[in-house]
């Protein structure tokens, strides 16, 4: 199978038909299998396009070739070493496959990602814009800001989902975790769905670029929805001193995730400070 357009759109490369659509298909056959979730398989696709612009053929793609579409001096490590973890992968299962005799991603070089800084969104700024927002915009806020439920999970918020006061939410690696909702009104429009929270054209519910398209928009500046994620974390460290359950309610698998997103509140720093005083 052989395909052109999109398949080769970096700039400065060539855009010659290359013949990655197959290749890709079988790889896609091969996630789904393994039960990887919608939004890691589209990850992937999106990465491999764009590999496809520096190597005509998967199975001839030399190192060098692999290094170069890694070497995008507008991606930010964390989006280089995502990039890096699909090559790795497709050619992982492509040894596997027989298709290829030698991994040619095996040499790529690692990718550092510095330790990440809490940037919760204040209070006031959420305050302001809950207070202007629609119907629609403010559940996505209150999701994001206290149930800490990522841009992909508040897409696909379903009425069916709602236990009691339960919510089960399936995020990264089609991992199903439980978050409380404490909020009344939140509880009431889920229990009143009818079917999903935000239906739309993505399987029948808006797909998650779209929520976060409408929280970027709706929030003033550069605060975005994962901002209101880390806003949730800090709060909810605050007022437990439970990482762990911090992380369990953000569906992360290591508390080290976690410490990324909490920032830590002035009355622990300052009792840190007095204790050695």
């Amino acid at each position: 199978m052989i395909i052109a357009g999109p398949w080769a759109d970096s700039p400065g490369v060539s855009t010659e038909p290359v013949a990655w659509g197959a290749p890709v298909g079988e790889y896609v056959t091969a996630m789904r299998a393994a039960g990887r979730s919608p939004g890691t398989i589209r990850l992937h696709r999106h990465y491999l396009r764009h590999v496809a612009g520096y190597a005509r053929s998967p199975w001839r793609a030399t190192p060098a070739q692999l290094t170069r579409a890694l070497a995008v001096t507008s991606w930010s490590p964390e989006t280089r070493k995502s990039a890096r973890g699909t090559v790795v992968s497709f050619y992982r299962w492509a040894l596997l496959a027989g298709h290829v005799e030698v991994d040619p991603a095996r040499g790529l070089p690692a990718v550092t990602v510095p330790p990440g800084q809490p940037r919760p969104a204040p209070e006031a700024v959420l305050a302001r814009t809950l207070a202007g927002a629609d119907q629609r915009t403010r559940l996505m806020l209150e999701l994001a800001a206290y149930a800490g439920l990522r841009c992909s999970e508040i897409s696909r918020v379903h009425q069916l989902d709602l236990v009691g006061a339960t919510l089960y939410v399936t995020g990264k690696g089609g991992k199903t975790r439980t978050v409380p909702i404490a909020r009344a009104d939140l509880l009431a429009a889920i229990a009143g769905a009818d079917g999903w929270l935000f239906p739309g054209r993505t399987a029948g519910h808006l797909a998650p670029g779209t929520v976060t398209a409408i929280l970027s928009d709706a929030l003033p500046g550069k605060w975005t929805g994962h901002a209101l994620r880390h806003r949730f974390a800090s709060r909810a460290y605050a007022g437990t001193r439970d990482l762990l359950a911090v992380g369990a309610v953000l569906g992360h698998s290591r508390p080290e995730t976690t410490k990324r997103y909490v920032l830590m509140p002035d009355d622990a720093l300052r009792a840190a400070v007095d204790a050695a005083a």
